[in-house]
C-alpha cells in the first residue's frame, strides 16, 4: 500500500480564515508520507481564489511535499459540492479531506495509508481534537458532545476500530468508494456562515456500504488533527443552535437512508454515552468539582435540542417532500487540456482554469 498517491482536498471559503488556511496547507506538505498534492477550494469567493493563487503559483507542479493547486467550487455554493470538486479534480488513489481550520500531526497520512493495506477497505478517518481559542476547554462543555465543535467526541471506541462513517474533517476514501457511491449530496452540509447543518459524511458512508456491502470503513485514532475552535463557539448559544441543526441533518439523512440505518450509531449514543456522562457531571457536583452539573445539564439540554431539530426537520420534509441528491462524480484522470465535467455537470477545462 505504500505505493497509493493521496491528494488532500481542503475546501476553504472565507479570508477570515487566512492564516488557518496557510496553517492547513503547511502542515500536509510536512508530512512523514508525501502528499501527491494538495487541492484548495474555493467556495464562491473570487477574492480568496485570486490570492490564494498568487499565494501557490510557485508551487502548482512542486513534487517535494506534492504540488499545491487552487481551484473554484465547480457545483453550488457549500461543503459539499467543494468536496466534489475537488475528488472530481484529484489525481490520487486516496483522497483525503482536511478542514481549513485545523493543522495535521505529521503522521497523518501514513496512518491513513497504513489502513487500507486490506483491500475491503473504502474510507479511514481519524481523531480530531478541540484547540480552544481561550485556551481550555469550558468547565460546562461535555466532552460527549465535542461533535458541536468539528472534533472526536466521548464514546468512539479507541485505536483503529471499524466503524459506521467517518467524520468529514479528517477523513479519506479509496477513489472506487466514489465509483461505487458517487460523491458527496448537496443540500444537506454546510453553507459558509449559514446555519451550521453536518451529515453529509454519515449519508454518503451509509450509502457507500449499501453499495458495497463488503466496505470496511475505519477510525484510526492516531491519525490526529487539531481543529481550531473560536471564541464564538464556547459559548452555550452555538451549542444549542449546533445541536438543533445536528437535528435537522438528521432528520434528512434518515429521509435519504431509512431511520434504522440513519439513526443506528445515535441510538447506541443517546442510551449509552450520554447516559454515563450525565450520571459524571452529578457526580462530579456532588464532589463539587467544577462544571460537573452545567455538563449534566448541557448533555440534556443538548439531547432535548437535537430532538426538537429531528422532528421539526421531519415534519418540514413530510410536508414540503424536501429532498437532496447525490452527485455522480467524473473522475477521468486529468491530462493535458482534457475537459472534464464538473460536479454541476457543467463542463471544466484541466489546464488550470482559475487554478494555480
Amino acid at each position: 500500500m505504500s505505493g497509493l498517491g493521496i491528494s488532500v482536498v481542503i475546501c476553504v471559503y472565507t479570508e477570515d480564515r487566512w492564516e488557518d488556511i496557510l496553517a492547513a496547507v503547511s502542515s500536509v506538505r510536512a508530512q512523514s508520507r508525501t502528499a501527491l498534492e494538495t487541492l484548495l477550494v474555493v467556495d464562491h469567493n473570487p477574492a480568496l481564489l485570486e490570492r490564494l493563487a498568487e499565494e501557490y503559483k510557485e508551487y502548482r507542479e512542486y513534487r517535494d511535499g506534492g504540488g499545491v493547486r487552487v481551484l473554484a467550487n465547480a457545483g453550488p455554493r457549500g461543503l459539499s459540492a467543494g468536496r466534489n470538486t475537488g475528488i472530481a479534480a484529484s489525481r490520487g488513489e486516496i483522497v483525503a479531506f482536511l478542514d481549513d481550520d485545523a493543522v495535521a500531526e505529521r503522521d497523518w497520512l501514513r496512518y491513513f495509508a497504513e489502513g487500507y493495506a486490506d483491500p475491503r477497505v473504502m474510507a479511514v478517518g481519524g481523531r480530531t481534537v478541540p484547540v480552544w481559542a481561550s485556551g481550555r476547554r469550558p468547565a460546562w462543555f461535555p466532552e460527549e458532545f465535542d461533535w458541536v465543535v468539528g472534533c472526536t467526541y466521548r464514546g468512539l471506541p479507541p485505536g483503529r476500530v471499524r466503524v459506521r462513517n467517518v467524520l468529514g474533517g479528517n477523513a479519506s476514501f479509496r477513489r472506487t468508494a466514489f465509483e461505487a457511491a458517487g460523491g458527496f449530496a448537496t443540500g444537506i452540509g454546510r453553507d459558509g456562515d449559514k446555519r451550521p447543518l453536518g451529515c453529509e459524511e454519515t449519508e454518503l458512508c451509509i450509502r457507500l456500504t449499501r453499495a458495497r456491502p463488503d466496505a470496511v470503513l475505519l477510525i484510526d485514532d492516531r491519525a490526529v488533527i487539531h481543529h481550531r475552535v473560536p471564541e464564538a463557539r464556547e459559548h452555550f448559544r452555538y451549542f444549542r443552535t449546533r445541536a438543533y441543526a445536528e437535528g435537522l441533518s438528521k432528520a434528512l439523512v434518515a429521509r435519504s437512508v431509512g431511520a434504522q440505518k440513519g439513526l443506528e450509531s445515535e441510538r447506541r449514543y443517546s442510551t449509552r454515552v450520554l447516559p454515563a456522562g450525565v450520571a459524571r457531571g452529578l457526580r462530579d457536583a456532588l464532589l463539587a468539582r467544577p462544571g460537573g452539573a452545567g455538563r449534566a445539564g448541557a448533555i440534556v439540554a443538548g439531547v432535548l435540542t437535537a430532538a426538537g431539530g429531528y422532528a421539526v426537520g421531519s415534519a418540514r420534509a413530510r410536508r414540503t417532500g424536501t429532498t437532496f441528491s447525490a452527485t455522480a462524480i467524473d473522475q477521468t484522470p486529468p491530462s493535458g487540456t482534457t475537459a472534464r465535467t464538473a460536479p454541476d455537470g457543467r463542463a471544466a477545462q484541466d489546464k488550470g482554469g482559475p487554478t494555480a
